[in-house]
């Protein structure tokens, strides 16, 4: 017992982490970044669910900028014992400008969008549209860096959206189309599912650039940069709007507060620590195809703890979704 207690806290924190992140030669070994991926998924489905409740309390807005608040507080922490370092200060330029830029474009654009779909659409869809990110992220690499995609690919996208057209679209009669010309309507809000996919956007752009500018930098430490430079993009962002009085009022709110510290421990803390510990140690077809299983995992809690009942076709569209995403990647 008394080797125990001869342990500082910085060792302490450097055993944790040490045990999350091995060495670079066992990492394809052991599956680390394919592992650190389905974490990833785990803690974004718990995430899913109480913001979608934290926002429905007190707007999107602010539990955006209430938890990126809470999350610098946590991971400085987690630094401090771990690398020594408060703040990220031992970080390059190249390290700050693209994680800032991945940061603004994530957490600001990316996560706002999708909060505000949750608000809108509610979590399952919007986080099956979500699941449009792993074939975005390769859109983007085609257009921008020449990778050709292959017959696969093309066929595992064409499931992807196949799954997403059984949860979104339904036939109906003539003359009572809602949204649409002709025998096919929107089943749900048309403003909600662009929002979604306007979260999928921003995610995937703010994958790639988190990658390419973290490199070989910590990821607990990149996922800081990331966070300060969202807090900074969402503070601007109530100066704008004089959305002030919203935060006074998300603070009085006891309960949202209690969803919003879990919230943030399973998202911007651990969730994001964690993508880019993926997508440092394995690709980034595959880690994001494995983030993207938030849909089916989130079937379960949503029959025990909200009691939704769920059509068939609905837990169809999200496991075909995610089942062309796997292919996407093959």
């Amino acid at each position: 017992m008394g080797l125990i207690f001869k342990f500082s806290h910085s060792q302490i924190f450097k055993l944790i982490y040490v045990a999350l992140t091995p060495e670079p030669d066992l990492m394809l070994h052991h599956h680390y970044g394919e592992l650190a991926a389905l974490f990833t998924a785990c803690c974004w489905t718990c995430t899913a669910i109480v913001f979608e409740r934290a926002s429905i309390r007190i707007g999107s807005l602010s539990v955006n900028i209430l938890r990126l608040f809470l999350a610098i507080f946590f991971l400085a922490l987690f630094n401090y014992f771990y690398r020594g370092h408060l703040f990220p200060d031992d970080a390059n330029l190249n390290n700050w400008i693209w994680l800032s830029i991945s940061g603004l474009i994530g957490f600001v654009i990316g996560d706002l969008l999708l909060f505000q779909a949750f608000v809108v659409v509610g979590v399952r869809v919007s986080m099956l549209i979500m699941s449009l990110v792993p074939p975005i992220t390769a859109i983007i690499g085609w257009l921008v860096l020449g990778e050709v995609m292959s017959i696969m690919s093309l066929v595992g996208m064409l499931l992807v959206l196949s799954g997403i057209a059984i949860v979104i679209l339904e036939r109906t009669e003539p003359g009572k189309e809602k949204y649409m010309m002709g025998l096919v309507r929107l089943k749900y809000s048309l403003p909600g599912i662009l929002l979604a996919l306007g979260g999928a956007l921003g995610q995937a752009v703010g994958l790639v650039t988190s990658k390419f500018g973290m490199k070989d930098y910590d990821p607990f430490a990149s996922t800081q940069i990331r966070v300060f430079a969202g807090f900074i993009g969402f503070f601007i962002l109530f100066l704008i709007l004089k959305k002030w009085h919203r935060i006074i009022t998300g603070l009085a709110d006891r309960k949202a507060m209690l969803l919003l510290l879990t919230g943030t421990v399973f998202g911007p803390f651990l969730g994001v620590s964690f993508s880019l510990i993926a997508v440092k140690n394995t690709s980034t077809g595959i880690a994001s195809t494995l983030m993207s299983v938030v849909p089916v995992l989130i079937i379960i809690p949503s029959i025990i703890l909200f009691h939704e009942k769920l059509k068939w076709k609905e837990i169809a569209g999200a496991i075909l979704a995610v089942s062309g995403i796997a292919l996407f990647f093959i």
